[in-house]
């Protein structure tokens, strides 16, 4: 016999071994009832209303107050049932976009994974941490015997369609490879690429590099991206890594400018997303000044190293709560 035809009658059965002997076994087949009616969708205005019917065969001398509240009771409860079918529904879809963005933001990983390259010259240390599960911010290592190239972008944008556009650009920087070696040039496909495939809301910032570990030297070129630093060791200075250019997706026939610096050993330039310049404390925005404070107190572990305990401090610094996507690299030319 299905479950919804013997409902009422198997109710009135536990109603009653419950009202006649108040146990606790009694009250356990009733909570094991409930679940098996939310199994076959047994709507609560419907226990309700067999409810009400049972008391009446039961005791049919009860006073008419009573049944009356359980009237009054039911006309609540269909409301009620309605509201909580929808609450049920929401739930259930938003645990099913929480799964797939789970796996969007799995396969992001996969796809925009990049090795750091292991050379005998240069120390290089890499952090991107997302403040959300898909991350807006994008780094990249290419190495080409001596050349190695590095990208850093960040989409002005959120979620999956920063994610998705982070994808583009990996695809799109992986078919450069002739053009590769020229900053100014990447920058300037890239823009074409992003100007005609991007929404015109969104607009990705970036600093693509070249370090020539022959020559010790690093070229590059920046489309409006957050500044990085130049540490001199011979001086023990820091100094802005500053670079003029235009947002990319912005003007499909924007020019860029390339720059050099010659890094001596001891040397390092740091590259950084806008998330690790905003971090904010209860006094606002730190200054610059507080990164370049990290990174002398860690400059003598390996690079990886520092990056990691820079992360950590800026995000002790924020009670632990990172706003935006933090990207990080250090690279120091070996002594």
């Amino acid at each position: 016999m299905d479950f919804k035809d013997m409902f009422e009658s198997k109710y009135r059965s536990i109603l009653y071994s419950y009202l006649k002997e108040s146990t606790e076994a009694a009250l356990y087949q009733g909570q094991k009832f409930s679940r098996k009616a939310m199994e076959h969708h047994i709507s609560p205005e419907e226990i309700i209303n067999v409810h009400g019917t049972a008391l009446k065969e039961l005791f049919p001398d009860l006073p008419q107050e009573v049944f009356a509240s359980l009237d009054f009771l039911l006309e609540v409860m269909m409301d009620y049932g309605l509201a909580y079918q929808e609450h049920q529904s929401l739930r259930d879809q938003q645990f099913e976009i929480r799964s797939e963005i789970e796996i969007a933001a799995s396969v992001q990983d996969n796809l925009l994974e990049t090795k750091i390259p292991k050379i005998d010259e240069l120390d290089i240390g890499a952090i991107s941490i997302p403040a959300k599960q898909m991350n807006g911010d994008y780094y990249r290592f290419v190495q080409d015997q001596q050349l190695i190239s590095i990208a850093i972008a960040d989409v002005i944008g959120k979620g999956i369609p920063a994610a998705l556009c982070m994808s583009m650009i990996k695809y799109a920087m992986d078919s450069l490879l002739e053009s590769r070696v020229y900053p100014h040039h990447v920058l300037e496909n890239l823009n074409r690429v992003v100007e005609n495939n991007v929404d015109s809301s969104m607009f990705i910032t970036m600093l693509y590099g070249i370090y020539d570990s022959e020559e010790h030297t690093f070229t590059y070129a920046s489309a409006g991206h957050e500044p990085g630093f130049y540490y001199q060791s011979s001086k023990d200075t820091f100094s802005d890594l500053l670079a003029k250019g235009l947002v990319l997706g912005v003007d499909p026939n924007a020019t860029y400018h390339q720059y050099e610096k010659k890094v001596e050993p001891g040397d390092m330039i740091v590259l950084l997303s806008d998330g690790v310049t905003e971090s904010r404390t209860e006094e606002g925005f730190i200054e610059r000044s507080v990164i370049t404070d990290f990174i002398r107190i860690y400059q003598h572990l390996p690079a990886q190293e520092m990056v990691k305990n820079i992360y950590r401090d800026l995000e002790r610094i924020q009670n632990f709560e990172i706003r935006d996507d933090f990207t990080l690299i250090i690279l120091k030319r070996k002594v």
